[in-house]
């Protein structure tokens, strides 16, 4: 593996990752109805950092290798939806638009994951506890959007 590619991604990682420090869910989320099976809010971090680790590693297995040009392309794919989905859920408070995100980033990220895992087995296996992670994800916010409906329909002003 190469370490300065690792570090790249790494990098690429926590700049989509950092979206949820400038939009962090605060009272609106609060207020949503959510279903009993919502992680608790300590999860998030822990997941998401162990997961940015294991996508580094994965692009850093692959990068340089003939052939590696899709995967590597659907590995910046899914990192951009990565990072739009926390801007679009908890900045501007659009439930439904976020699920479309998520969709396709599910979708992406199953690309990627099988892309990867055509080059190395094992950059593809560091990818499947991610789909794992967005399934979930999309999951709960359609769970959110389903309790939450006239919210979902009306997304309200954000506060200027």
């Amino acid at each position: 593996m190469d370490w300065v590619i690792f570090a790249i991604l790494l990098a690429a990682c926590f700049g989509a990752g950092s979206t949820g420090g400038l939009f962090p869910p605060g009272p609106w989320y609060r207020t949503l109805n959510k279903p009993v099976w919502t992680p608790p809010d300590w999860l998030f971090p822990v997941a998401w950092t162990t997961l940015y680790i294991c996508m580094a590693a994965a692009g850093a297995l692959v990068a340089g290798q003939p052939g590696a040009d899709v995967a590597l392309a659907l590995w910046g794919l899914q990192i951009a939806l990565n990072g739009l989905w926390t801007p679009v859920f908890f900045g501007l408070r659009r439930i439904r638009l976020g699920m479309g995100v998520l969709a396709a980033l599910w979708l992406a990220v199953a690309a990627t994951l099988v892309a990867l895992w055509q080059l190395d087995w094992r950059a593809g296996a560091l990818f499947v506890p991610y789909l794992a992670w967005v399934s979930v994800a999309g999951a709960l916010n359609l769970s959110v959007w389903r309790l939450n409906p006239d919210e979902a329909a009306n997304p309200p002003e954000m506060a200027r």
